[in-house]
């Protein structure tokens, strides 16, 4: 399961602390090791197909015992129906041994299924419901006892006991499957240093989220969130990107206010509202500036990591006028972007329900069923030598992640914004910037138009 790397890694230095996998940019080493990943995969023509609809793929960077440097890699889930294959890490329990205990008393569960489906008595079809969710729920239990993971300094836990502090207090469905846990668990066990580790996409997108073949992404917060922070205890991880560049700004730009609003020019990497940390945000910095103001102050928001303009309200009728602009959607945004890519089109209108992926927030994901309506229309600005496009957006709503989700979704642009590190590829920062807004005074009734252009 240790693969040496082929390729020259004689230039690259080792990484200095452990990957936060919550947020990161792959390593080099990780590169060049899920490079070598993608040569094996593609090698296997008996698991084209598998692959072509989409899979994801984990490298962890180790140190062996000699101090061979090397890595390891897995595979989320199954791989042509199996969770077992050479070249790949085991899974951390393998529950799919035809005479085990799981295989088994599923089969039973089957059984009571047909039975009810067989019987037209209705208090013994009420017997049966009850006896399978009942054997349904034990057989979960025990399962989730079975998925025993450790951690650097050698404490184990199985999945009851990591999520017992959650606020599901129960594991999700597929818990300990994905590959990040898979490598950590194989290395722990024998004996290898964990280094540096890396997720990447291969093959179409799956229905509704963002994956981009090739690309890199963040551990999945869900499922891998818990396993992952109890598992890197004694590693000496990577600070919280995020965290760290909330330390940074506490220069808000005001462009215009009165005795009754401020539009501000916020950074990119600082909140709009205070968060879980003390982070500076726009709303706190606004109130240490105005602590005569009333009311909510926040009318709209932008995502931490995009930049630009923000309405901020000093008054009560203020925020109330504003926010029914907002509702009647009388207020105008302008946004620009740098794609990631090539737009041939020189305009259109991207109209794709979004909500939360409950399973990785704060992604969205497309959802005919379960999103709320969004749209955007785009026009293409120009295209640069680095193959990027810079592009304009106008959203008609202002879902969470609208406009990055319906950049880079299949069925929208199909191109991230640079940058991007929860939908494209991590960057200096996302390239995303609110350059213009229009809207009403809230009081006096007169026209407003901002701008503020990018620094990208």
């Amino acid at each position: 399961m240790f693969h040496g790397f082929q390729t020259d890694i004689t230039d690259i230095a080792l990484p200095e602390k452990f990957t936060f996998p919550f947020n990161y940019r792959p390593h080099p080493l990780c590169c060049k090791a899920a490079d070598e990943v993608r040569a094996y995969v593609r090698s296997r023509n008996d698991w084209s197909g598998d692959v072509s609809a989409g899979k994801m793929f984990g490298v962890l960077v180790v140190l062996t015992p000699r101090h061979e440097l090397g890595f390891v890699a897995a595979f989320s889930g199954l791989l042509a129906g199996r969770n077992c294959h050479e070249w790949f890490v085991p899974p951390v329990f393998d529950f799919l041994q035809p005479d085990d205990y799981f295989k088994q008393e599923e089969a039973r569960i089957c059984a009571i299924g047909r039975l009810m489906d067989e019987t037209a008595d209705e208090e013994r079809r009420t017997l049966l419901a009850e006896e399978r969710r009942h054997r349904s729920m034990a057989l979960q239990e025990w399962l989730f006892r079975q998925f025993r993971v450790n951690n650097a300094r050698g404490e184990e836990k199985d999945l009851l006991e990591v999520f017992a502090a959650t606020s599901h207090s129960v594991p999700p469905g597929g818990a300990g499957e994905c590959a990040e846990p898979k490598m950590l668990q194989y290395a722990y066990r024998h004996g290898l240093l964990p280094l540096a580790m890396a997720a990447f996409w291969m093959g179409a997108s799956p229905q509704g989220e963002v994956r981009c073949d090739g690309q890199y992404y963040p551990a999945c917060k869900g499922r891998c969130g818990p396993i992952l922070r109890f598992m890197m205890e004694g590693l000496d991880v990577e600070p919280d990107p995020l965290q760290a560049g909330q330390q940074c700004v506490w220069s808000l730009p005001v462009l215009y206010e009165d005795a009754f609003i401020a539009v501000v020019n916020k950074p990119e990497g600082m909140l709009s509202v205070p968060g879980k940390t003390d982070a500076p945000s726009v709303q706190s910095i606004m109130r240490m500036r105005y602590p005569d103001a009333d009311g909510p102050m926040i009318v709209h928001r932008l995502d931490m990591s995009t930049s630009g303009l923000m309405v901020v309200v000093k008054t009560r009728a203020a925020h109330k006028d504003l926010q029914q602009q907002f509702l009647e959607q009388r207020v105008r945004k302008r946004y620009v972007a740098l794609l990631q890519g090539h737009i041939p089109a020189r305009r259109g209108t991207i109209d794709l329900p979004l909500c939360p992926d409950i399973m990785n927030r704060p992604q969205q994901m497309v959802s005919l069923r379960y999103g709320k309506p969004a749209r955007t229309d785009y026009e293409v600005m120009g295209h640069a030598d680095d193959d990027t496009t810079r592009v304009a957006f106008y959203p008609h709503t202002g879902r969470t992640h609208q406009l990055r989700v319906h950049a880079a979704h299949p069925q929208g642009l199909n191109t991230p914004i640079v940058g991007d590190a929860l939908y494209g590829q991590a960057g200096d920062r996302l390239c995303l910037h609110a350059e213009e807004i229009w809207f009403e005074h809230p009081i006096t009734h007169e026209p407003l138009h901002f701008t503020a252009p990018p620094d990208f």
